[in-house]
């Protein structure tokens, strides 16, 4: 079964912001809307399903994880005390539990930073000037002297910039990036004693995070795309401050169209690279955006907005201590103990590790867009729908690390030639997507498998168009069955990257076919699918209905 109540907190439908269309395409969008299947027979059915196979799903992964589980006694020792009702947690995850251990001090940072906004904001003291000021400090206790090493690094792409024509800048520019984030993983940040042996007593304060070069990987997109966004400013020198004050300035034109060229100086570079609230994990704001918005507020971040926001926020920080307190699926997952579980109790474990996955990213970039809409800027939200709404591979991008994803079709998809030859430059993109994670064998099978998988959906759209055979009654249920193969592929492809490997995944699809009952449960779960991508379709009509096209 594919839907849960943590869908609750994911998608903001009435955000007019997230709504891409222009108006008359969207009054299309309705007039093209089917009518409502809420309250049919078929639908009616499907409900009788949810309420019964949603609470097996959660039983199944409890009962296989928690202390009564045949193998607690191998992964207990990777729990530790919680505090709900004196549990114990699974803060196993190394990724969320550096976050969610340092969430005081953050959250310390975030009320510091917004009080001292305001203050300067009273002293008459310029925007980008208080970025700069209280990131230099905070980089000074995030990351200690590490920080000069970072320092040195964007002054050599801003050279990079200054120094070269836009074709052959931009190649020198993706040239010098990619060899950074090999080199920052191959040295772990480069020790000041390893590099001078006489600086090696500045390796002693290396600040709250010593590897730096661990979140550096944002700061490398966010050089790209000023180097970029410089560029094509030369070659199309259009200035969006010349546009009609009375107009509504888009959120495309805000990214395609730069600021005059006076704006491309170093001091801007440095304050939107380093500008804290997005510095640690984003959302990436586009260079050419972040300097619109700190020279014009939006009105989308008013304050009622924000706070429903941060209380979303709140919202999905319980979900998540209560899903660590109550399935211990990351300790149990990366222990591979599968014997003596049935293949429910695999795949649910497979399944809500998934969702933890979902949840660790999920958690940390909405933190930092509250903490960025809070001072005034609107970062792209980088995840529109749950985890378990999704059954396309193509759109399952769209709306999983947003930002990311049209950062990739801006500065890279596009470039290449984008759909013109869509399935090498997907297999480059995923590429360098698995390489930007990290380098490791099992994120570049991922890349590769993603690619991979999306080649069946678009085969089948080549085959079976939606204008010839949409109004096909048998049309939906055939896109159903499509729809299951593809989420049974996302599920491989994602256990795979990040969560079991290729061993992990292996092991686990051997214990859930090791005996008869492997087939039959494979058969109900595709049926739960099935059931699941029919709510799926109905829920993406209903918004066509409301005049809403996410795109995903």
């Amino acid at each position: 079964m594919t839907a849960n109540p943590l869908s609750l907190f994911s998608l903001e439908v009435l955000d007019t912001r997230l709504i891409s269309e222009s108006q008359e395409k969207l009054s299309q969008n309705k007039r093209n809307a089917t009518p409502s299947r809420w309250k049919t027979p078929e639908f009616y059915v499907y409900y009788v399903v949810f309420i019964i196979v949603v609470p097996q799903m959660f039983w199944a992964a409890m009962t296989a994880s928690n202390e009564n589980s045949v193998n607690y006694h191998l992964y207990e020792g990777k729990l530790t005390q919680g505090w709900i009702l004196g549990r114990k947690v699974d803060n196993s995850d190394a990724q969320y539990a550096g976050f969610r251990n340092k969430l005081p001090i953050l959250a310390a940072a975030v009320a510091l930073h917004y009080v001292l906004r305001r203050l300067a904001n009273a002293f008459g003291i310029r925007r980008l000037m208080f970025d700069v000021l209280f990131a230099a400090v905070f980089l000074a206790v995030l990351h200690g002297f590490s920080t000069i090493k970072i320092l040195v690094i964007y002054v050599a792409n801003f050279l990079i910039s200054k120094s070269f024509e836009k074709k052959t800048g931009m190649l020198v520019t993706w040239i010098f990036n990619i060899i950074i984030l090999f080199l920052n993983e191959r040295y772990e940040g480069y020790k000041f004693g390893s590099l001078v042996t006489g600086l090696g007593i500045l390796d002693s304060y290396c600040g709250l995070l010593p590897r730096w070069d661990v979140n550096f990987n944002f700061s490398v997109l966010r050089m790209i795309s000023y180097n970029y966004d410089y560029y094509d400013s030369l070659a199309n020198p259009i200035d969006i401050e010349k546009k009609n004050l009375d107009e509504v300035v888009s959120e495309k034109d805000r990214i395609s169209i730069g600021p005059p060229k006076a704006d491309y100086n170093f001091f801007n570079y440095i304050a939107y690279l380093i500008y804290t609230p997005l510095y640690i994990a984003g959302p990436i704001l586009t260079f050419n955006d972040f300097i619109y918005q700190s020279k014009h507020p939006l009105s989308s971040t008013s304050a009622k907005r924000t706070l429903l926001y941060g209380l979303r926020v709140l919202v999905c920080i319980l979900v998540m201590e209560w899903l660590l307190h109550y399935m211990y699926v990351v300790a149990l997952s990366s222990s591979g103990v599968w014997d003596g579980l049935s293949p429910l109790q695999i795949s649910m474990v497979g399944f809500f590790n998934l969702k933890t996955i979902w949840l660790k990213l999920l958690i940390p970039w909405r933190f930092f867009r509250l903490w960025a809409l809070l001072d005034d800027i609107d970062p792209p939200e980088n995840m529109l729908r749950c985890m378990s709404n999704n059954y396309s591979a193509s759109a399952f991008w769209r709306a999983w690390h947003r930002s990311y994803n049209r950062w990739v079709i801006r500065y890279l998809y596009v470039p290449l030639g984008g759909a013109k030859h869509p399935i090498r430059n997907m297999l480059v993109v995923f590429t360098f997507v698995a390489f930007w994670h990290d380098i490791q064998l099992r994120l570049l099978a991922w890349g590769w498998l993603i690619t991979l998988f999306v080649v069946p959906e678009v085969a089948a759209k080549l085959v079976f168009p939606a204008k010839k055979w949409g109004s096909m009654p048998i049309y939906r249920h055939m896109c159903a069955i499509g729809a299951v193969s593809n989420i049974y592929m996302l599920m491989i492809a994602n256990l795979v990257g990040f969560a079991v490997g290729l061993d992990g995944l292996s092991d686990m699809l051997r214990d859930i076919f090791a005996s008869w009952t492997g087939i039959p449960y494979f058969l109900f779960t595709s049926a739960c699918l099935f059931v699941g991508v029919q709510i799926m379709f109905e829920v993406r009509a209903q918004e066509a209905r409301q005049g809403v096209n996410l795109r995903c």
